[in-house]
């Protein structure tokens, strides 16, 4: 069963080369699409009138970057955009700000509208046609970077504190590994520290807090979608492990993966500069 409402593209670049070619690209497949001039105050003031899902934008607008952009957009809505950035070079630092900051994608120009439409649809899950999320991606093999990012994207955890990295990547290796949700504090919060270079009572700490933003400042509806009737005041926020089971089981039922699924073998991990 699909969801009628149509998902909202809003793209930072109101040329005829760039923006209006990609933006004729998703409205055939379904989208809503919006484009705005390429400045980073213009870009802005979009997302912050028309509540876009996704925001396609250069990295080094006028005005205001796209760093600078995500960082206000998350301090100024309580439901940030998915963001899929674009820049003229592949820029190993500025890939990694980016990323830092929430990005789910990192695309190179030139490149064709026909990709653009391909990675929304890898990210949010809709079928191309309709343009609207459906209950799965059917007949393909997901990214679970991907997957992952915009679960927590839709749910509120904020990209910019540490809390949103350590769940991420503790979310991740748990799809993959099982055992991790049974060995949480022996196994899940080590590995995630070793990661981050880090101690795992830090990355308990800053995952309880990011879960603790997205229950108080969340959207309701998005949250009772994933949690159903364990979102109510008088059970509270679930602990760390309930909250990143509760993801994880989501992720197997969807996409149909075994205890067996290895993320190495089985899913597609985009290379760095072609996107993240």
């Amino acid at each position: 069963m699909k969801m009628s409402k149509k998902l909202k593209v809003l793209i930072g670049d109101n040329t005829k080369e760039f923006g209006l070619r990609c933006a004729a690209e998703l409205r055939a497949a379904g989208f809503f699409c919006l484009v705005r001039p390429k400045e980073g105050p213009a870009v802005y003031e979009g997302c912050m009138q028309e509540s876009p899902d996704v925001v396609v934008a250069e990295l080094w607008m006028p005005g205001m970057d796209a760093i600078e952009l995500m960082r206000r957009l998350s301090k100024s809505q309580s439901r940030r955009p998915v963001f899929i950035i674009t820049a003229p070079c592949e820029n190993e630092f500025a890939l990694r700000q980016v990323m830092q900051e929430g990005a789910a994608y990192y695309l190179v120009r030139p490149f064709e509208p026909r990709l653009l439409k391909e990675r929304i649809s890898q990210l949010l899950g809709f079928d191309i046609g309709s343009g609207s999320r459906g209950t799965s991606v059917t007949g393909e093999v997901p990214d679970i970077e991907l997957v992952v990012t915009e679960m927590i994207h839709r749910l509120g955890v904020p990209a910019h504190i540490k809390g949103y990295h350590y769940l991420r990547r503790a979310i991740i290796h748990s799809v993959s590994d099982p055992d991790m949700l049974e060995r949480v504090t022996k196994l899940m919060y080590p590995t995630v520290a070793k990661e981050f270079s880090t101690t795992p009572s830090r990355v308990e700490r800053a995952i309880r807090h990011a879960i603790e933003i997205a229950w108080d400042r969340g959207d309701v509806e998005t949250l009772n979608s994933f949690f159903g009737y364990t979102v109510n005041t008088g059970k509270g926020k679930p602990t760390n492990s309930e909250f990143i089971a509760l993801i994880v089981d989501r992720i197997r039922l969807k996409y149909s993966l075994g205890r067996g699924f290895s993320s190495h073998e089985e899913l597609a991990v985009p290379s760095a500069g072609k996107g993240v």
